[in-house]
């Protein structure tokens, strides 16, 4: 039977509350009554949709990877070149993750926490694959258009250079002395910055 209208609001609201407080607490850190006072709703309530708060983590990181893999794959799986990919990539990530802003520390704590759960996730439809994105690399190297270069170590270089502004906010905004909207403003001008730096290491 399909949930009705307020079934659906009312869970839709629960995982929002769960996404603020395991945000804010870490998976070890929140309780159940924590997401409960924040979603507006009794204990009971809660229980009655997700009856433990592992469950309710799970759903609440699937609808988080469900946002952040359709960007990686649209990127990997075009017909881009590699250049072109390189720079949709940098761009779409870094303006995507500063709408969403907790989902790098919130997916780095739970492959960390638990990562037999994230099988499950690479079960999942849509999940990334790098099959056409490494045949690229190595079309475009055969062409002469890039050096030599790993398909894996070039996705990975991509990957870490644009989620660690992320993921070491607090640091970087310490050591360069930056509040939130010099923030904003690096990570609007890293856009350029990275895809130069990683077209100029690899292009001939």
């Amino acid at each position: 039977m399909a949930k009705t209208k307020k079934n659906q609001d009312t869970e839709g609201q629960i995982l929002e509350a769960a996404k603020e407080v395991f945000e804010r607490k870490g998976m070890e850190g929140a309780r159940m009554q924590q997401i409960a006072d924040e979603a507006g709703i009794n204990k009971a309530m809660l229980h009655y949709y997700y009856r433990s708060k592992q469950l309710l983590f799970e759903a609440v990181f699937k609808n988080a990877f469900a946002l952040l893999a359709p960007q990686l794959n649209k990127v990997l799986n075009d017909d881009s070149s590699i250049e072109d990919k390189v720079k949709k990539f940098t761009s779409n990530y870094i303006t995507f993750i500063s709408e969403h802003p907790y989902l790098p520390n919130f997916i780095v704590q739970e492959l960390n926490r638990n990562p037999k759960f994230f099988d499950k996730i690479q079960q999942s439809d849509g999940f990334p694959s790098l099959e056409k994105f490494n045949r690229k690399v190595s079309l475009e190297v055969e062409a002469g258009i890039l050096k030599p270069i790993d398909g894996e170590q070039l996705f990975i270089n991509i990957l870490s250079l644009n989620i660690f502004p992320f993921l070491a906010s607090p640091l970087i905004k310490g050591i360069l002395g930056l509040d939130d909207e010099g923030f904003k403003d690096l990570l609007h001008r890293r856009k350029i910055a990275v895809s130069e730096f990683i077209i100029n290491s690899i292009k001939k």
